[in-house]
């Protein structure tokens, strides 16, 4: 197999267009940071960074839970159960990640580097979970929520109550809609002896559990815009979330997985988006 084909697999195993998830929250913190549009070699970083992370953490997972995978219908043709990449390749990819993330870390500033080895800690983290807990959903969440926070860290050098604010709404974001992707194994967890919330509370609960959720990220998200006094596009946005939000529970209503692509898929990435371009709008002060 050719380094392409391998490049291609690896990129396909880790889900590489799923970065639409974090890397506009990412830059959103970024936004927030600076009051403003970042330098170009800030944002490059940043987006570095970002991609070392994110394609580290998959790695990681695919190798550490490669022989669960295996065993369940829905994932067993994944790249490493398939046969389709070795997990020593796969540990080359995800060293080398490793080495991006640290090196995009250090160019920003010392105190991005010196907290990287926590953000690696809790990515390595999320891969045993399941095996013990059925927070993993939140861990998941702390993961994500470092996105935001790490570039807030990147652009002025320190933890601050807004970088705060924003990791805890994506926290909560996160965890809420990994509960809802997580119902399509529920059956398997329970037969498997693994950890989530869908396990522990079946449908009904945990439809219950991720609305509560996806509230306590709106507020979070409202408590942003008062901290900071934001403007009407990040209020617009915010609105556009909660909308969007709203159709995602709707459309999970009944637990009927049919429409998960839909919910899971396309709605959290439009909503990433769009608060992304709405604080973009309201930090180039754009009129309304």
């Amino acid at each position: 197999m050719t380094l392409y084909a391998r490049i291609r697999i690896f990129l396909e195993m880790i889900k590489f267009s799923h970065t639409i998830f974090a890397l506009p929250f990412a830059f959103t913190g970024a936004l927030l940071a600076a009051r403003g549009l970042p330098s170009p070699a800030q944002a490059g970083w940043i987006l570095l960074a970002m991609v070392g992370a994110r394609t580290a953490a998959m790695g990681l997972n695919r190798v550490i839970d490669a022989e669960i995978d295996a065993r369940n219908p829905r994932t067993a043709t994944r790249a490493i159960p398939a046969g389709l990449l070795s997990r020593a390749a796969v540990w080359v990819f995800i060293v080398l990640s490793v080495a991006l993330m640290l090196l995009a870390a250090g160019m920003l500033n010392p105190l991005c580097l010196y907290l990287s080895p926590v953000a690696l800690a809790f990515l390595l983290l999320y891969s045993y979970c399941k095996r013990f807990t059925a927070l993993a959903h939140v861990v998941l969440g702390i993961c994500l929520a470092g996105a935001p926070l790490g570039a807030w860290i990147a652009i002025r050098g320190a933890v601050e109550l807004p970088a705060l604010l924003l990791g805890l709404g994506v926290l909560f974001w996160v965890a809420g809609f990994d509960i809802l992707y997580a119902l399509q194994d529920l059956d398997f967890d329970r037969a498997a002896g693994l950890h989530s919330i869908p396990a522990a509370l079946g449908v009904t609960g945990s439809l219950w559990t991720a609305r509560l959720f996806h509230l306590t990220a709106l507020g979070f998200l409202g408590a942003l815009y008062l901290v900071l006094g934001l403007g009407p596009w990040f209020l617009a946005g915010l609105a556009a979330a909660c909308a969007m939000l709203l159709y995602e529970h709707w459309l999970l209503r009944s637990g009927d997985l049919g429409k998960l692509d839909a919910a899971f898929f396309n709605m959290n990435g439009y909503i990433s988006v769009t608060i992304f371009l709405a604080t973009l709008l309201d930090t180039l002060k754009v009129a309304a």
